[in-house]
């Protein structure tokens, strides 16, 4: 029962948050328990509650005799469900270095410095996450899977979830060459934004968001297991068995800067294969992956 009614507190506190975030329910609009409860369709007990979620998450505020009403945060903040206190920080770490070399202000900071920072918060928290889901997993196997999670592909991914890309500042130039797409700035936004979140609002701020964006992804994964960096496994059966190593060419690479397709060849002992991906090092990951199905079967 507890179960059931949780779901159905997060079902309606995610119906007013879509709402907010779309802009259907603008900032400091009063929200009415009994008009909410009966246009969703549920309990002004299970109203009451998500209004409290939403407010934990400074989308709402509880205003004395008016009661709750929507908060003001960006479209960023809206989307991170994470209202900043100081909006200074949520600023530098939209400001790209492109942006700031452009303008004349010499006190005007890039996102540089906070980039830095959200680097190490990130693996902190991605590493304990991970420590907590797989106990009984070692520390090599650890380590590259954090490494799987946390990495210039993945980041952008996220950043694209939250579309960071249409906040950024940037130079003209980066607008010219369509910087808002590049994986690469993309990825140290989202690690400056992850720094911003955790100056501002402490440790289990930043956990919280973090957790939200990774957990999923870190449950989903199988691979945990120690077959999922085929590279290395490929490698070490190769050397031990014949003394030598798989060889990696670039064939070919297709599309825009920004989205690229790339193909590798993969040549060992008497195995040749050919992967694909949206990087080399995963391309790579592919070809390897298929000649360590070859090479198995040439032991059976």
């Amino acid at each position: 029962m507890k179960d059931t009614a949780h779901r159905e507190i997060d079902r309606v506190s995610n119906a007013i948050f879509q709402a907010i975030f779309e802009r259907r329910l603008e900032p400091n609009t009063r929200l009415v328990e009994s008009q909410l409860a009966k246009a969703l369709s549920t309990s002004r007990a299970n109203a009451r509650q998500a209004l409290l979620l939403l407010a934990e998450r400074k989308l709402v505020k509880i205003v004395m005799n008016k009661g709750a009403v929507v908060a003001e945060p960006s479209e960023i903040e809206a989307q991170l469900q994470y209202e900043f206190k100081n909006k200074s920080l949520l600023q530098e770490a939209l400001r790209h270095s492109s942006y700031v070399n452009e303008m004349a202000d010499p006190h005007l900071r890039d996102n540089e410095r906070l980039e830095f920072l959200g680097d190490a918060v990130l693996n902190l928290v991605v590493g304990d996450i991970l420590m907590r889901c797989y106990p009984d997993l070692k520390e090599g196997d650890l380590s590259r899977s954090r490494a799987h999670l946390v990495n210039e592909s993945q980041l952008a991914k996220t950043a694209r979830s939250v579309d960071l890309g249409a906040h950024i500042l940037l130079g003209k130039g980066e607008i010219q060459t369509q910087g808002r797409k590049k994986n690469s700035i993309l990825a140290d936004t989202f690690e400056a934004l992850t720094a911003a979140i955790y100056l501002d609002g402490g440790f289990e701020a930043a956990y919280e968001i973090i957790a939200t964006k990774f957990q999923p992804l870190i449950e989903q994964l199988d691979a945990f297991a120690p077959n999922y960096d085929y590279k290395s496994q490929l490698q070490e059966r190769v050397q031990v068995g014949h003394g030598v190593i798989p060889d990696y060419s670039i064939v070919r690479e297709e599309g825009p800067d920004h989205d690229k397709t790339f193909w590798v060849t993969l040549r060992v002992i008497d195995i040749k294969t050919e992967g694909s991906g949206k990087s080399k090092k995963a391309a790579e990951q592919d070809a390897a992956r298929k000649a360590l199905m070859l090479f198995s079967k040439d032991q059976d």
